[in-house]
């Protein structure tokens, strides 16, 4: 029988600093693209993708750091946190995001919570499963026996799941919301000039990636160290890196769409000078 207060490995292999850096450097990219567009789109419910996608190079770029130093706990613990929440915000974008598809289109009765209501539901959801798998990460980081561990574990397990259930909570409201407007069209959704159609199928993609992501973390926790997942490297590589890679390529569609940033005035467009009568 194990010891339950016996100290444990950080790795079960040297991380690849090939695969590493690749992976920094494709969330780098991502996250100085987004940045550019969110500002210059004025799209600024979009941020949570640009943090999101810094806290990916981070954590990928520890994993390359750690291939040199494998019993650094700074560099494992960045990495795993990082890599851990960097999703959390991904979906507080599309909570948001749904939101204002709605609102675009003129669609808030077909929607069975309005959309303001929404974003702060699932949002303050979000933020929850936030902490609570964070607090899990530092108690796996300052870890110093395997209960300790375990504990770590099991409260970033919880986490998840209770992501998984308001994440599927959300999908239904977005297809329910979906179904309704293809049977009440609004002038918005008949002219064609937002292709909100496209854009929830996107959302729809965004949000399946997510959950499987989601769901792959929960086995793996589930499964504990020595699990599969924890023991062989490129799982984390498949399973959470190249999908949050989708995800934010996915989202870069966001910027062109005609939703949610914030647009000039065209109440004077088309307007012709108006000569003003002299006073005599």
């Amino acid at each position: 029988m194990s010891d339950p207060n016996a100290a444990y490995r950080l790795w079960d292999y040297v991380p690849s600093v090939a695969a590493g850096a690749v992976a920094a450097g494709v969330f780098g990219v991502f996250m100085i693209a987004h940045i550019i567009f969110l500002f210059k789109k004025r799209t600024y419910f979009c941020i949570p993708l640009a943090i999101g996608a810094f806290f990916e190079t981070v954590g990928y770029g520890a994993r390359a750091y750690a291939h040199y130093s494998v019993n650094s706990t700074i560099a494992y613990a960045v990495q795993s946190l990082f890599i851990l929440l960097a999703p959390i915000l991904f979906a507080a974008s599309v909570y948001m995001y749904l939101g204002r598809i709605i609102t675009a289109i003129d669609g808030e009765e077909y929607c069975f919570i309005r959309p303001k209501l929404l974003t702060k539901i699932f949002v303050s959801g979000d933020i929850f499963c936030f902490l609570v798998q964070g607090s899990g990460g530092g108690l796996m980081s300052g870890a110093k026996s395997t209960s300790r561990l375990h504990l770590g574990e099991n409260v970033i397990l919880a986490g998840l799941v209770l992501q998984i259930v308001i994440f599927l909570f959300f999908c239904m409201i977005a297809l329910t919301f979906h179904i309704r407007m293809r049977q009440n069209y609004t002038p918005k959704t008949i002219d064609g000039t937002i292709p909100w159609q496209r854009l929830l199928l996107g959302l729809y993609f965004v949000s399946v990636l997510i959950t499987l992501r989601n769901v792959v973390r929960a086995i793996e926790y589930g499964m504990g160290q020595d699990g599969y997942f924890l023991e062989n490297e490129w799982t984390t590589y498949v399973f959470d890196g190249a999908p949050m890679a989708m995800v934010l390529a996915t989202c870069m569609m966001w910027y062109n769409s005609g939703v949610g940033g914030r647009r000039r005035p065209h109440n004077l467009e088309g307007l012709s000078a108006i000569p003003l009568e002299s006073r005599k």
